[in-house]
């Protein structure tokens, strides 16, 4: 019998992950506690995400007879998440602008899939590569906006609120890209929902998304506004 959500399986890695995250949490606001430190916290687990999500797409190129490399791309919201996350914080500096458009994509997509991960079914081994590397990634994304939040590593502003769409358009030219070059059947959720039997395709969950952004970036600009008066 193949693992399901919230199986025997699914639960034990729920609860080493949340483990994990508060270790992380803990340890990190009690040893590092100057700038320094506390970016190389970061950056440590910016590249450990790097490291998680390359090798699991460099599985899934292998997991069938004939080597894939366009599997190396990524046609979900998530994966592509991780990429961007992980190279903005590596390359890019504090607060950068990539960053104002990825931390909540990857918080609440790391989160959810974590608790709800549909594609564990997809080996009779929990511990088939990608499976439990697409589990860890997403893990890891969560925790590592968790991170970037405490340390105060961005700063959220509505002032840069508008890359949120400069960040959509990108993924939706790649989606295309992933469609009509490598003939990916439903990149981004651009032509299906996705979960099965409902409406949720990009065109749903974008604006679904931008409004709960921006209620976010108006929570945070109003507590700031209170904190100076």
């Amino acid at each position: 019998m193949n693992p399901h959500v919230y199986g025997p399986e699914h639960l034990i890695y729920i609860f080493v992950s949340l483990l994990v995250a508060f270790l992380t949490i803990f340890l990190s606001k009690k040893y590092a506690k100057t700038e320094k430190s506390q970016t190389i916290v970061i950056k440590v687990y910016a590249l450990i995400l790097f490291t998680t999500i390359f090798l699991n797409r460099i599985t899934l190129v292998f997991e069938y007879d004939t080597p894939n490399w366009s599997r190396l791309l990524t046609d979900s919201f998530c994966s592509t998440s991780s990429y961007i996350l992980s190279l903005a914080i590596l390359f890019g500096k504090k607060n950068n602008i990539v960053l104002h458009f990825v931390w909540l994509i990857s918080l609440v997509g790391g989160t959810i899939v974590t608790f709800y991960a549909d594609f564990i079914d997809q080996n009779p081994s929990f511990l088939y590569p990608p499976t439990i590397l697409g589990l860890i990634h997403h893990t890891l994304q969560a925790i590592l906006v968790i991170l970037i939040l405490m340390f105060k590593y961005i700063t959220i502003t509505y002032k840069k609120s508008y890359v949120v769409l400069i960040g959509f358009a990108g993924y939706f030219l790649l989606g295309l890209f992933m469609k009509y070059v490598f003939g990916y059947g439903n990149p981004f959720y651009m032509y299906g929902p996705a979960i099965s039997n409902t409406i949720l395709t990009v065109w749903v969950l974008a604006p679904i998304y931008i409004v709960g952004y921006s209620i976010i970036i108006l929570i945070i600009e109003l507590i700031r506004k209170k904190k100076t008066c």
